[in-house]
């Protein structure tokens, strides 16, 4: 006989909420317990490629989240040192016609509220905010419990609580995260006071001497996010902590002008650390599974975190579907199918934050660095536009 109890989900943010909405339309019970009042997805931007929206939007999510997106036309490279174009990415329609769905760019506040308002509206998905998971109980199902002391049955757990992830204690409790070395620091700027090329419908990304820096537009068009990540800083749990102009300011002190008057221009700023976290030998353990960070975090330099368990989420209720009185044998199978794909994402992510952060401050200085960075600029130089996008058909194209 099919349990009919809930899945429980911890976690209502991206991942937690695509699950949610993605269960809905399976017909199948879900319950998010979320430690916040579902307001915690403040602060920042986020790049949405087409194999997110591919998902989005049959789930009914694009349609509450398009007038607050943008749609750029395109990422384009520069030389944070020179200020030099060095390649062009089309997106726009021509992204959409190839990959089916938009590139879309968003405040992740917006997003977060698309899905909530989605979630709420949806038949089957209960939302509990103010739930911080403390004990889990695998036995006749699963029984969660609260750090107030109330407690929530279920048929299974789905842990999408995030790169700081409770449940993962619990499933991998060996697994540790290790601090890259590295800070993100984010600004939000009013975009109609912005010159060339931060006004342009772009992706602007901008690589340096153990640094980059991107923008793009969020807001519908009304505000520019911009991002600046470098090779230092201190090691601290959290991700929206404040930091003083100065302290971003002096690590881009060796770049150009144009790129140094953008993090001028930037009123506050907030940091956070990045964290690496080692393949996990399993995401599941009984009757509960991780998805997104909480499973395979990724460091941001692909911009696919948030995609990733987006896709994560939609796998999940499709496999749930067809086999709801086994969740140890659709965790595995969900497992077999998102860990490679997972692992690409991350390895990329690697590669391209090396490649962006090649070093050297000129052509006067032939330090392996410098020419290390020269080789890169030349490269990326000589690709036409259309190989440049063709080189992502195997992540935006994920599942055409």
């Amino acid at each position: 006989m099919t349990d009919q109890r809930p899945v429980l989900i911890a976690g209502g943010g991206i991942g937690g909420l695509t699950a949610a909405i993605a269960f809905g339309r399976e017909a199948i019970e879900s319950h998010v317990l979320e430690r916040s009042a579902f307001d915690n997805e403040a602060g920042a931007g986020i790049q949405l490629g087409p194999n997110a929206n591919r998902i989005l939007g049959p789930l009914g999510v694009l349609d509450a989240l398009m007038p607050k997106t943008f749609r750029p036309e395109a990422v384009r490279l520069f030389d944070g040192v020179s200020g030099k174009t060095l390649a062009t990415m089309p997106l726009g329609d021509k992204a959409e016609r190839r990959y089916g769905a938009p590139y879309l760019t968003a405040h992740r506040a917006d997003l977060h509220e698309a899905l909530r308002s989605v979630a709420a509206s949806a038949g089957h998905v209960t939302l509990t905010p103010n739930f911080t998971v403390a004990d889990i109980e695998d036995g006749d199902g699963i029984t969660v419990a609260s750090l107030d002391g109330s407690r929530v049955e279920g048929s299974a757990l789905v842990g999408a609580d995030g790169i700081w992830s409770t449940v993962r204690k619990w499933i991998a409790p060996q697994a540790g995260l290790a601090f890259t070395g590295a800070t993100a620091f984010r600004s939000l700027l009013p975009l109609h006071r912005l010159p060339p090329p931060f006004s342009e419908p772009i992706v602007g990304l901008w690589l340096g001497p153990r640094t980059h820096l991107v923008h793009y537009p969020v807001r519908g068009g009304e505000a520019l996010n911009v991002v600046a990540v470098t090779e230092t800083g201190r090691k601290e749990d959290g991700w929206n902590r404040s930091a003083e102009t100065g302290t971003v300011r002096a690590n881009f002190t060796r770049w150009c002008e144009t790129a140094q008057g953008l993090i001028e221009s930037a009123q506050s700023w907030r940091a956070w650390s990045l964290f690496s976290l080692s393949a996990l030998p399993h995401w599941h353990r009984g009757s509960v599974t991780l998805l997104g960070d909480a499973a395979h975090p990724v460091l941001p330099y692909l911009a696919q975190g948030a995609a990733l368990a987006i896709e994560d989420a939609a796998k999940l209720a499709g496999l749930w579907g067809g086999a709801r009185e086994r969740p140890a044998h659709v965790f595995d199978a969900f497992e077999t199918i998102r860990r490679a794909r997972a692992e690409r994402v991350r390895r990329t992510s690697q590669r391209l934050g090396r490649a962006y952060h090649m070093g050297g401050a000129g052509l006067d200085s032939m330090t392996l660095g410098s020419m290390a960075r020269f080789a890169r600029n030349a490269i990326l130089g000589l690709r036409g536009e259309d190989a440049t996008l063709r080189a992502f058909d195997w992540l935006y194209g994920e599942g055409r």
